[in-house]
């Protein structure tokens, strides 16, 4: 079996597969200083309590965007499993063309999110919106040329800042707001965190599809953990939560032969 691992700034969001299906997704909270220990312990525990035993892992790929866990998490995979893991970066296969000045700036997991969908919509003009602490933008066309993308503040970290850097304002649950005026201050950051993030979602996808694609038909996919938050406004055509997970998968047996 294979273990996948998408380690981001808030997560490390894991997966599971047997072949092509996926038996398993988990996270556990990147945010803090851990230990391959720690790490290890988790992913077994995680793993059997899921009704799986961890010795069948015999395979392990992952992306980071979190260089301080890199050792830690390479370590756990050597300690634990006993199998050095695939890491997506730099200098490996993965099918794309990528029309960055500097392709390396590229984040991992963007790569991998841009690898599972063009193998699961090939010859498709793609752009993909990820929802996570940050949300981003990719691009690609029905050639796999990844061409740009954007970044912009996820919708947490929205709130993290007022709740930071005001003196009476503080942090709210993130959550799908009906209207726009609130009746007292926590709707109202609900609703400005809501709608905000909704038309920044709407006019830059719009954008790209005009600047990039020429109003060619495109396929927007919606990834990450805050993605279904918006899934009722009809800005996605489809929303792939395990993205990251399936580009891993398919990054794998691309650089083994499979």
């Amino acid at each position: 079996m294979l273990l996948t691992l998408d380690i981001g700034n808030s997560h490390i969001f894991g997966g599971v597969f047997s072949g092509d299906e996926l038996l398993l997704r988990f996270r556990y909270d990147s945010k803090q200083v851990v230990t391959s220990d720690q790490l290890g312990v988790f992913l077994r525990a995680v793993i059997r309590e899921n009704g799986m035993d961890h010795s069948a892992i015999d395979r392990i790929a992952l992306c980071s965007v979190v260089p301080s866990l890199d050792y830690s998490i390479r370590s756990a995979c050597m300690k634990y499993f006993d199998v050095e893991p695939f890491v997506l970066q730099a200098g490996v296969k993965t099918g794309l063309n990528i029309k960055y000045r500097n392709p390396i700036e590229v984040g991992a997991d963007r790569i991998a999110n841009a690898i599972a969908a063009t193998h699961s919509f090939p010859q498709k003009n793609l752009i993909i919106i990820d929802l996570g602490t940050a949300t981003t933008f990719c691009a690609i066309n029905q050639e796999r040329h990844y061409l740009g993308g954007v970044i912009i503040p996820g919708i947490k970290l929205c709130m993290m800042a007022l709740e930071n850097n005001t003196a009476k304002l503080s942090a709210v649950e993130i959550v799908k707001t009906q209207t726009a005026l609130g009746k007292g201050t926590a709707e109202s950051i609900q609703s400005g965190l809501y709608f905000s993030h909704c038309a920044a979602l709407r006019e830059i996808s719009a954008r790209i599809r005009q600047e990039t694609f020429a109003n060619k038909e495109s396929l927007i996919i919606g990834t990450g953990g805050f993605s279904h938050l918006f899934e009722d406004e009809k800005i996605f055509d489809l929303i792939v939560p395990d993205l990251a997970l399936h580009g891993l998968r398919a990054a794998y047996e691309l650089n083994h032969g499979e």
